[in-house]
C-alpha cells in the first residue's frame, strides 16, 4: 500500500515539475513585466519554482496547477517590489467598455501585438494592479474571468485597470525614446570576451575567485573555482560559441552567439565581480527565453 502511495506520488511530482517546465516561459513573460527587469523576473520564477517543489504535499488539485503557480509568483513579485516602494495601485474608475477572448476584434488584437513587442521596463510605470492586468490580458492572453479569479477582483474592476493601463501605456509610449542606449565595455568584461573568444580557458580559470559560485537556470548552483572551473571545459566542447559584451537594464552582461554567422545571440551571460575576481556567473544557457524580451545592446570590444 506505502509503496503503490509513493509510486503514485513520485509520477505526480514527476508531471508538476513537467508541466511547471512547460509554464517556465510564460511565467517569466509575466514575472519579467511585472517586475520590469527580465533578469529580476527570471529570479522571481526560480522562487515561485523552489516553492512549487517545497509545497509537493499541498497541491492535491491538479487542474489549479497553473492558477496556483501565477498568484504564487504574483505575491513573490509584489513582495519585492513593496520592497522597493512602488506605489499602490491607484482607486478604480468605472469600467469600460472591454472586450473579451469571446469576441475578439481587429483592435483588441492590434492592442495585444503592442503590448507583447514592448519594452519590459515600460510595464513598472503603471500601478501595480494595472501592470498586473495588462500583462494577464495583452501579453499573456488570459480571460477576464481567469484574471479576475487570479486578482481576487470583480470583472467589471478588471476591465477598469484594464482600460486605464491601455491608456497610461499610450501616453508611455508617446513620451518615451525606444532605444536603449549602450555604455563602454569594462576592461574586466573585454578581457573575459577576449579569453573566450581565443579559447584560453586556462586564462579564464585564473580569474575566478576562490569562492566564485555558477548559477544555470534549473541546475544546482557551483561553488568553488575547481567545481566552476568545468564551466568552461564543457563551453571547450562547444564548436562556434562566440561571444560579445553587452548592455541589459543597466546591467553589463555577455551575448551569446552559437555562431558568428547569427544575426541574434541566443542566451547572455552575467558575471560579478570582487577585487578584480570573478565571483559569481549567471549563465543563461538553459532557460534562454529569458533573452527573448530582452532590451539587449552590443557593444565593441575596445582596442
Amino acid at each position: 500500500m506505502t509503496e503503490g502511495h509513493n509510486a503514485s506520488d513520485g509520477a505526480r511530482q514527476a508531471e508538476l515539475i513537467a508541466l511547471a517546465g512547460e509554464l517556465r516561459p510564460e511565467l517569466h513573460r509575466y514575472c519579467s513585466r511585472l517586475m520590469g527587469s527580465v533578469i529580476d523576473g527570471e529570479d522571481v520564477v526560480q522562487d515561485t519554482l523552489t516553492k512549487a517543489l517545497l509545497s509537493f504535499d499541498e497541491l492535491r488539485d491538479m487542474p489549479t496547477f497553473r492558477a496556483w503557480l501565477f498568484r504564487v509568483a504574483h505575491n513573490r513579485a509584489l513582495d519585492l517590489l513593496r520592497g522597493r516602494a512602488v506605489r499602490a495601485a491607484e482607486p478604480i474608475e468605472a469600467a469600460s467598455n472591454v472586450a473579451d477572448d469571446a469576441a475578439p476584434d481587429p483592435a483588441e488584437m492590434l492592442i495585444r501585438q503592442e503590448a507583447i513587442k514592448m519594452a519590459v521596463s515600460r510595464f513598472t510605470e503603471l500601478p501595480v494592479l494595472q501592470r498586473s492586468v495588462i500583462i494577464l490580458k495583452d501579453v499573456l492572453d488570459e480571460s477576464l474571468a481567469d484574471i479576475a479569479g487570479l486578482l481576487d477582483l470583480t470583472v467589471d474592476s478588471v476591465k477598469a485597470h484594464l482600460a486605464r493601463g491601455r491608456e497610461r501605456l499610450r501616453a508611455i509610449n508617446m513620451a518615451t525614446d525606444q532605444q536603449p542606449v549602450a555604455r563602454p565595455t569594462s576592461d574586466a568584461v573585454a578581457r573575459y570576451v577576449t579569453l573566450f573568444n581565443q579559447r584560453d580557458w586556462d586564462g579564464l580559470r585564473a580569474l575566478l575567485a576562490g569562492d566564485v559560485k555558477l548559477h544555470q537556470g534549473t541546475y544546482p548552483v557551483r561553488v568553488g573555482a575547481k567545481d566552476v572551473g568545468m564551466f568552461f571545459s564543457i563551453y571547450a566542447t562547444f564548436d562556434g560559441v562566440w561571444l560579445a559584451p553587452g548592455w541589459l537594464e543597466g546591467r553589463e552582461v555577455i551575448a551569446v552567439f552559437e555562431s558568428r554567422m547569427d544575426p541574434k545571440p541566443s542566451y547572455v551571460m552575467w558575471l560579478e565581480w570582487s577585487e578584480g575576481k570573478i565571483c559569481f556567473i549567471r549563465d543563461y544557457r538553459y532557460v534562454r527565453y529569458v533573452v527573448a524580451d530582452a532590451e539587449l545592446v552590443l557593444a565593441t570590444v575596445p582596442g
